[in-house]
């Protein structure tokens, strides 16, 4: 792999783009372009029917202009290096520092991609692409840029590396809310990458960085401790301050959930088997008895009627 090398020294992970990328790339923007300017061709040949051949002669070489040149270089500035093509083949135009290209950028690479691609039908491009050391065609090279890819495979994750054990917890309480992102990943690719730079430049690159983020934060370092040692250490606390809310916020979600399940709700927990066991343990309740019916009263004796029987 082939890095992109800054003015500060620092390799930036992208791959430069081959031919055959480059060629599949530019084959759909051709075909998304012919197929526009042949529409917009029908049309104004309809328009202009009633016109005279000079007219029409000169709207078709605007609208050629316009189509065929211009249309690619406003895609490549409002996009920032991406067309259709590069976009599907997981390509991108950048500058040679690796930052996005500008207007003048795509101006000159669509005024050279005119001779190199539409009026030699691509050889100039390919033989130029082939000859580079880093797939460049002549536009390219005029214009400061270089088309990289985009989808890499992962590669193995570089480690930051930690700081000295005596600057632990030195920077609890500095505000990091202000540092930009752009800004740590300077950071982290310098701290990841330092082993391979020059002593004295790696050292001047460190002390660049830590000048920006003491402006961000507006806290300057401790007495004696080295650029790099402060970078390290401020890497590690935000990634400690991450890791703590990660895990925290996962922690809130089990407390809510699981104060959820063991409420009175429709997903109550079940009662624990003691409470079950006592509760069978109880005896029934008895159904209450009918009331029993009052004793009949005693029957009264026969009235005296006077005669006896006989002996």
């Amino acid at each position: 792999m082939s890095g992109v090398v800054t003015g500060d020294a620092v390799v930036l992970g992208l791959q430069p783009a081959r031919l055959p990328s480059r060629a599949l790339a530019i084959l759909l923007d051709l075909v998304v372009v012919w197929t526009v300017y042949l529409l917009i061709s029908v049309g104004l040949a309809v328009a202009t029917a009633s016109l005279d051949d000079a007219a029409r002669t000169a709207i078709q070489i605007a609208s050629f202009l316009l189509v065929l040149v211009g249309a690619p270089i406003a895609v490549e500035t409002l996009t920032h290096g991406r067309s259709l093509g590069k976009l599907a083949c997981g390509l991108r135009v950048v500058r040679d520092d690796g930052g996005p290209i500008r207007f003048r950028h795509a101006l000159v690479r669509g005024a050279m991609g005119v001779v190199e691609i539409l009026m030699t039908f691509g050889v100039v491009a390919c033989i130029a692409s082939l000859v580079s050391a880093r797939g460049r065609r002549i536009g390219d090279v005029f214009a400061g840029a270089l088309v990289v890819r985009e989808r890499v495979p992962a590669a193995r994750a570089r480690v930051v590396p930690p700081p000295p054990p005596w600057l632990a917890g030195r920077f609890a309480d500095l505000d990091l809310s202000a540092v930009p992102d752009d800004l740590w990943l300077a950071i982290r690719q310098y701290l990841t990458r330092m082993g391979q730079l020059d002593a004295e430049v790696g050292r001047t690159l460190a002390e660049r960085l830590a000048d920006e983020v003491v402006a961000r934060t507006g806290t300057p370092p401790p007495a004696g401790v080295p650029a790099a040692a402060y970078l390290a250490g401020v890497v590690q606390e935000r990634q400690a301050r991450e890791a703590r809310k990660a895990f925290g916020e996962v922690s809130a979600q089990r407390r809510d959930s699981g104060a959820g399940v063991a409420g009175g709700g429709p997903f109550a927990a079940p009662a624990p088997a003691a409470v079950r066991t006592a509760a069978a343990a109880q005896p029934a309740p008895s159904a209450p008895s009918a009331p029993s019916a009052p004793d009949a009263a005693p029957t009264p004796p026969p009235p005296a009627t006077g005669f006896a029987p006989p002996a």
